[in-house]
């Protein structure tokens, strides 16, 4: 398959598989001790990032309802338009993750989970660069990467007859990358999924001096 615009085929898949997506995946269980671990190394009312946040189901919803204050960011319209309805306590924003901006320290941690591997592989580390930017020193980013590399497509996702697209590096190389970015990975776990899986990455923005 020729692809001109991978984001705007992810866009278009998620709009239109948005209701099918979180049926298929709300019975999954692997974000609660994974969230729970976050709200213990973040402070109360902490300024959380979910960047590929989807409906904003479970982590806007989880860490809202735990008093943390939210920011959602999504590139599907229709997706961030029932994350608006589902959890209304938190702030919401469409836009592509690669162009959104925000003032440096601005989060005491960002989460990205299942977003990274729909973006093209060489506007990743430029966004990984941003993200250790956004952290206040002593944040934390919380995200999944591929485990093995592969670039490829899916031409009925989730059986929905809709084309979902996805690219990403090894694990590896994620490591490499946000250390690079001024991240230092504090643990790396794999997650399997059907006949493979991915990595799972906690990385911290040191204090100065460390």
């Amino acid at each position: 398959m020729d692809i001109n615009d991978p984001k705007d085929l992810v866009r278009r898949g998620y709009d239109a598989l948005s209701r099918h997506y979180e049926q298929s995946f709300t019975a999954e269980t692997k974000y609660q001790p994974w969230l729970g671990t976050l709200q213990q190394r973040i402070p109360a009312g902490a300024t959380v990032l979910d960047l590929g946040c989807g409906t904003g189901i479970p982590v806007a919803r989880v860490l809202s309802g735990a008093g943390h204050r939210v920011t959602g960011v999504d590139i599907s319209e229709v997706q961030i338009r029932r994350a608006r309805e589902l959890v209304p306590e938190a702030e919401f924003r469409q836009a592509d993750a690669t162009a959104v901006e925000f003032p440096a320290a601005s989060f005491d941690a960002v989460v990205s989970l299942y977003a990274l591997i729909h973006i093209p592989l060489e506007e990743q580390p430029p966004l990984l660069a941003k993200i250790a930017s956004w952290l206040r020193p002593g944040g934390w980013f919380l995200g999944t990467t591929g485990h093995s590399a592969w670039t490829g497509t899916d031409d009925n996702w989730l059986g929905g007859g809709t084309t979902m697209w996805w690219s990403h590096a090894d694990a590896a190389t994620y490591r490499t990358w946000l250390t690079e970015a001024g991240l230092a990975v504090q643990q790396e776990e794999f997650v399997p999924e059907g006949d493979s899986g991915h990595a799972l990455f906690w990385a911290r923005r040191p204090h100065a001096g460390e």
